[in-house]
């Protein structure tokens, strides 16, 4: 999974008033769970960009005054105003515990049922998976193209001995619906090969 790095400062005061005098000169006040303490520190608000306005995952390279901590994005509040950045929480990433996040799902492939006017249902564009930092992956890949009209594509067939889905088996990633101009996948495959069959010499000759 792919890191972004962030640089700050460590806080000396974790008080209103210190919180506020951060804000005001533009740095984000943060912490980081997960370790033996908690580690209060602050960072220009322009360095969370590439970590928060994404719909890509990834974990955060915080360097400290020349301590380096790898870490995830646990919790963020905004202002309900303005969208400015008030805090965020980390959590502290080891490389032999596992960790739960959200990944999202890139979809591969072309549908045969969607090619039929069927309606394509994306309900689970993020899952939870579980694994050691090593193995998260930057996205879950589901191939779609073997769904036609009424199939829909469960989680355990995107299975990986990497990670571990954190959702029942029976959960539905994807699936592709009828439609008014839906087509019937087997009719219409029927009705191609007629067509086809009634182009050869052997159907001609039978007239």
């Amino acid at each position: 999974m792919k890191s972004i790095t962030i640089k700050g400062s460590k806080r000396e005061s974790v008080g209103k008033s210190a919180t506020k005098a951060l804000r005001n000169a533009g740095m984000v006040p943060c912490v980081i769970y997960g370790g033996d303490k908690p580690v209060h520190f602050s960072a220009e608000e322009k360095a969370f960009k590439n970590l928060v306005y994404t719909p890509n995952v990834y974990t955060a390279a915080i360097e400290v005054d020349g301590q380096k901590i790898a870490a995830i994005l646990q919790d963020i509040q905004f202002h309900p105003v303005t969208d400015k950045i008030l805090h965020v929480d980390f959590y502290q990433l080891f490389d032999d515990k596992e960790i739960t996040m959200n990944i999202p799902v890139r979809l591969e492939g072309t549908s045969p049922g969607v090619l039929n006017g069927g309606s394509l249902r994306f309900t689970n564009r993020k899952l939870r998976v579980k694994a050691v930092p090593a193995n998260l992956p930057d996205f879950v890949t589901a191939n779609i193209s073997k769904l036609k009209i009424g199939n829909k594509l469960f989680i355990t067939e995107l299975f990986n001995d990497k990670y571990t889905f954190m959702h029942p088996d029976n959960t539905v990633v994807v699936q592709v619906r009828t439609s008014r101009n839906a087509v019937d996948d087997e009719v219409e495959t029927e009705e191609t090969e007629a067509a086809e069959g009634a182009d050869t010499p052997e159907a001609t000759a039978a007239e």
